[in-house]
């Protein structure tokens, strides 16, 4: 398996989209990307937390991934504070529909 191979095994074993199990709507996520690019929209952009953290693109980026990123910060499994605050008012439909959204390559955030 190659390394892109690897992450979405690795994103299903861990319950990625087969714990979400919902389709998401790219177009309706648009209308909730707004509290995305304030960091993730901006290129380049690094946090003061915990030191200096780059903030990752999203643009491109396996759904499987993005939603388990989202639940992993909703329930605690990742600790950046912004990240949790956000993930915690986002139902699965939204993160399904976010994780549509940015898995398009070429995203509009980085």
């Amino acid at each position: 398996m190659h390394g892109r191979h690897l992450l979405i095994a690795a994103c299903l074993a861990l319950g990625g989209p087969a714990a979400s199990a919902l389709e998401g709507d790219a177009k309706a996520a648009q209308a909730k990307t707004s509290m995305c690019m304030g960091c993730h929209g901006i290129p380049g952009y690094r946090t003061a937390f915990p030191d200096v953290y780059p903030v990752p693109k999203l643009g491109g980026q396996h759904a499987a991934y993005i939603v388990r990123a989202l639940q992993a910060y909703r329930d605690g499994e990742r600790s950046h504070p912004t990240m949790r605050a956000i993930a915690a008012s986002l139902s699965e439909q939204d993160m399904a529909d976010l994780a549509a959204y940015y898995s398009v390559a070429g995203g509009e955030a980085q």
